[in-house]
């Protein structure tokens, strides 16, 4: 017997004297011995997990162009990190906070012409106009849309800032007078496609259909140097880690959670006196700043920057992108722009005709047998090894000290 505790039985006012009935108290059960099979088990990771996991990933993202070798295929994944980056986006609106936006093209294409009208300017000397406005337009002098974008830390600036305000702006708007679900999801579709016809529209200032073009140098680089493609993929490598990071954070923390409630109920989180209309416009506000620090980093390695990159289409695939990977897990968007992407690349390669009814049966499969994509089926086998190592300790754990007592007691 391990302890005692004395257990009056007498009522509060009675004079009689208590009778003490002596219980046993039952000894500490003895810790699980931990293996590092049973750090698998549910409940039993340490923080430290996740952490770890992003150090391994960024340790390959920085090893993996010496595997490769290549500097066509080098820019090649410097591309598909930045559709990354996008994807980590809007996985944070969509999956952790419910809102489907099918216009993150524009946001996406701002912070690419940000840039990219930093580095048609870098094409021509000081105080010259971009090589286009020679045989599209008139003017004699830069126009005042072009000067802020002779800086290049005001360009980079730029392409974050303005779609965090566009969107933070469109959000208050959208979100003040309730309008969710599908209306949200088209209002942003129409969004992208009128920016796309205002880029088009105004031949004189963007280039129209063709976009900007001509980047031989790129910050000084010579464009087609193989280290300059090295380069430009560490740079993608170091925003996709960024913007990872950040959204990591982000979620884990208690706005995080507010997100998350105001997915899953808003009248709720209105009740708790919490604004949900000011909580999802930070989130989108936050996934257009993503959205636009990707295209700052593409517009270089993408080489060219037009309408067509940034319209209707190439937004909804970036919805495929995270539904595939596995939306409100992160880990599972940055897969999904990687598997879809490289799976486009190779087979379009091969057998160019069929991809887009390859591209089109993957969705269908996903969205019909997989709606957890790619992460989900990852994480319900992980569930079913964690539970099957969780049993096989419960089985091997030493047997309770306070058992052992009694059964000698009793003997």
């Amino acid at each position: 017997m391990s302890g005692v505790e004395i257990v009056p039985k007498s009522a509060p006012g009675d004079l009689a004297p208590p009778e003490v009935v002596v219980v046993p108290t039952p000894a500490p059960v003895a810790r699980r011995r931990r293996t590092p099979l049973s750090m698998l088990a549910p409940g039993s990771a340490s923080p430290w997990t996740g952490r770890l996991v992003f150090v391994v990933f960024a340790f390959a993202l920085f090893a993996l162009p010496n595997v490769l070798g290549n500097p066509s295929e080098i820019r090649q994944w410097a591309e598909w990190l930045c559709y990354a980056m996008v994807a980590v986006g809007l996985d944070l609106a969509w999956g952790y906070g419910g809102m489907l936006a099918l216009g993150q093209g524009l946001f996406f294409g701002l912070g690419a012409y940000a840039m990219g009208m930093h580095l048609s300017l870098e094409q021509v000397p000081d105080g010259s106009l971009p090589s286009f406005m020679g045989l599209y337009s008139d003017y004699t002098s830069l126009p005042a849309l072009w000067r802020p974008f002779q800086s290049f830390w005001l360009a980079a600036a730029i392409a974050v800032v303005v779609p965090v305000l566009i969107a933070g702006l469109l959000g208050l708007l959208v979100f003040k007078r309730r309008i969710r679900g599908p209306f949200f999801a088209i209002l942003t579709q129409a969004t992208a496609v009128i920016f796309a016809l205002v880029l088009v529209g105004n031949l004189k200032l963007t280039a129209g259909f063709n976009g900007l073009t001509g980047f031989t140098k790129v910050f000084g680089r010579n464009k087609y140097a193989p280290e300059t493609s090295q380069w430009l993929y560490q740079v993608a490598a170091v925003g996709l880690l960024v913007v990872l990071g950040a959204a990591m954070a982000l979620v884990r923390s208690r706005y995080g959670k507010l997100l998350q409630a105001t997915r899953d109920s808003e009248d709720r989180v209105r009740f708790l006196g919490y604004d949900p209309a000011l909580v999802k416009t930070v989130g989108f506000a936050v996934a257009a700043g993503m959205a636009g620090l990707a295209g700052a980093v593409a517009a270089p390695v993408f080489g060219i920057v037009s309408p067509g990159q940034f319209d209707a289409v190439p937004s909804i695939l970036m919805v495929c992108w995270v539904a595939v990977g596995g939306r409100g897990t992160l880990w599972g968007a940055v897969l999904g722009a990687l598997v879809v992407n490289w799976t486009r690349v190779n087979v379009s390669a091969a057998r160019p005709d069929d991809w887009q009814y390859l591209q089109g049966l993957l969705f269908v499969v996903v969205l019909g047998f997989m709606p957890g994509g790619f992460a989900g089926v990852l994480r319900s086998r992980y569930q079913w090894l964690a539970a099957a190592v969780t049993r096989r300790s419960r089985r091997t754990a030493p047997e309770p000290a306070f058992a052992t007592a009694t059964a000698g007691e009793t003997a």
